[in-house]
């Protein structure tokens, strides 16, 4: 099992939440207002966590003004 740091925790709870209710698009913003970190924070972690999280699918999905990601349940 991955070793995850307290705001990497923070946004998997958030995004295992998220998922609760289907595949969701979300941008880092959106997840940062919602957990009390900068959205900087957030976009910083979510390539790391795409790569290691088992409990959700995280894929960059889109770019406009920022990224969007797609997040799914795993499996």
């Amino acid at each position: 099992m991955a070793e995850y740091t307290e705001e990497e925790q923070q946004i998997l709870a958030y995004l295992r939440d998220s998922v609760s209710r289907g595949e969701q698009y979300v941008r880092s913003k959106t997840i940062a207002n919602a957990i009390g970190l900068t959205s900087k924070q957030v976009g910083v972690r979510l390539p790391k966590l795409a790569d290691k999280a088992e409990e959700v699918e995280i894929e960059k999905w889109g770019r406009a003004k920022s990224t969007t990601w797609r997040v799914s349940p795993d499996g």
